[in-house]
């Protein structure tokens, strides 16, 4: 199996400053998707609905973005079979089980679990060598899922949980993480990130479309207001953001550092569903918020130590 350097360097920086703003901005965007779902199905979207036609702008537009840059998406067996499950597992799958949830269990919960996959995308990390173990970054990993536990164990054991929609929406991070190491595994060879991001929701726009294809989906969008295509305009842009940062982050960071999208889309997107959709403030919100804010920064504080440690050791 061929391991992939993950170091790439881009026009607009260098170092560890790049990652941490796509971590940051990927996050937000992240946590801002989840309570825009929520909205989607107040005014009466199908969560495949709004999934599929969000999605398949932001193939469009990504896709546009690469043929003006003259970069296109590559189209071979091995790019192909990479788009393929990588949009099952971390596109279709994943966001389509995350949607379905939130009207059941709530944006802020929902927002709260996808800071679940770090410490199965470190395991796998280090099991099959992307990874060197450091002290500090399995430290920052285990603080980080530390405050998303706390916060999903406290949901759980609530009178009025719904513990079947709570599961399910519980294998979403799984999906995530088998996703982060993929990716990096499988990276088609000389591929930028601006190429392969339009390629991947492109396969994930066919995979909904069939799937709306099966009884009890519908890809209808309700006629006769505008907020239902506003909404979906909004998460157009939402997943375009959030998708290219997602293969920007994968190749300048690899996918420990990527994995803590989630935990950063909690951060942003438990607040939004407080303050604006009026959810309850979920249990153990302070502690949990503080230790998956200190796990990002123990995870980046290692990385950057561990680049400075390299290059002493080149020069």
């Amino acid at each position: 199996m061929r391991i992939l350097k993950t170091a790439h360097r881009l026009p607009f920086g260098t170092g560890w400053l790049t990652p941490v703003l796509c971590l940051l901005g990927g996050g937000a965007l992240l946590g801002l998707s989840t309570n825009l779902a929520k909205y989607a199905g107040d005014v009466g979207l199908a969560p495949l609905a709004f999934l599929i036609w969000s999605i398949t702008g932001a193939a469009i537009l990504l896709l546009l973005i690469a043929l003006l840059r003259n970069d296109p998406p590559p189209l071979n067996m091995g790019s192909l079979r990479y788009y393929t499950i990588a949009a099952l597992v971390s596109v279709a799958g994943s966001n389509l089980i995350f949607f379905s949830t939130i009207p059941h269990i709530g944006a802020g919960f929902v927002a709260l679990i996808i800071a679940l996959p770090p410490l199965l995308t470190y395991l796998g990390a280090l099991a099959i060598g992307i990874e060197r173990f450091q002290a500090l970054r399995a430290l920052g990993v285990a603080a980080a899922l530390a405050g998303a536990g706390i916060l999903a164990i406290r949901k759980l054991s609530a009178p009025d949980a719904d513990v079947l929609w709570i599961l399910l929406a519980l294998c979403g991070p799984v999906l995530l993480a088998v996703g982060n190491i993929y990716r990096t595994l499988h990276w088609p060879r000389d591929a930028s990130p601006e190429a392969l991001a339009p390629g991947m929701l492109v396969a994930a726009s066919i995979m909904l479309g069939m799937t709306g294809l099966l009884p009890g989906f519908t890809l209808a969008v309700p006629m006769g207001d505008a907020m239902p295509f506003l909404l979906i305009a909004a998460q157009v842009l939402v997943f375009s953001g959030q998708f290219l940062l997602l293969f920007l982050l994968q190749k300048t960071a690899g996918p420990v550092l990527l994995s803590l999208l989630g935990s950063v889309g909690a951060v942003v997107g438990v607040p939004i569903a407080v303050l604006l959709q009026n959810e309850a403030v979920p249990d153990g919100l302070l502690p949990g918020a503080f230790l998956i804010a200190l796990g990002v920064a123990l995870v980046t504080w290692g990385g950057m130590k561990a680049a400075t440690a390299r290059k002493g050791v080149k020069s």
